[in-house]
């Protein structure tokens, strides 16, 4: 188990009385910038697990937006994030999700919001964002594949 700061335990319990702000500025000025990044990134990981909630932070999107991906309202949308999407959607969230677990894993989290909505020679010139807005959940999610397929790359 990780050691963690005597701050934050109190008899093996996590002490939620500690104001996270604060306990961020004290780690902002004693820890390296990079390194909290990907605590940053790892917490994420651990604590948001629903893919649409996921694809809201990382792609930038306000409910609407990411409504507009899936042909849906924002309230609609927003249902699917409390509710899970329909049964017959599964497959298109899933398409998408695929998309943003592989831009997490190879782009810098800060830069996913230029690089979906950057044009894809590969899309013929449209945006990932363009490209799942038109319902081509799956090309979509097959040109981010292949353009992180290393195998394509080696010697």
């Amino acid at each position: 188990m990780v050691a963690v700061d005597s701050r934050l335990r109190d008899n093996d319990h996590m002490d939620t009385s500690i104001d996270p702000g604060a306990l961020a500025r004290d780690l902002i000025e004693s820890a390296d910038v990079e390194w909290l990044r990907n605590l940053v990134d790892a917490l994420d990981r651990e604590v948001r697990v629903a893919p649409l909630e996921r694809l809201v932070s990382l792609w930038d999107l306000s409910n609407a937006g990411a409504g507009r991906l899936f042909g849906v309202s924002r309230q609609a949308f927003a249902k699917w994030v409390a509710d899970g999407p329909p049964a017959g959607r599964v497959d298109d969230v899933a398409a998408v999700d695929n998309i943003t677990e592989l831009l997490d894993r190879y782009v810098k989290r800060e830069r996913i919001p230029a690089v979906v909505r950057r044009p894809a020679q590969n899309l013929d010139g449209a945006s990932i964002l363009e490209t799942v807005e038109s319902g081509d959940y799956h090309a979509a999610a097959e040109m981010v594949r292949k353009a992180f397929d290393l195998r394509r790359i080696q010697p």
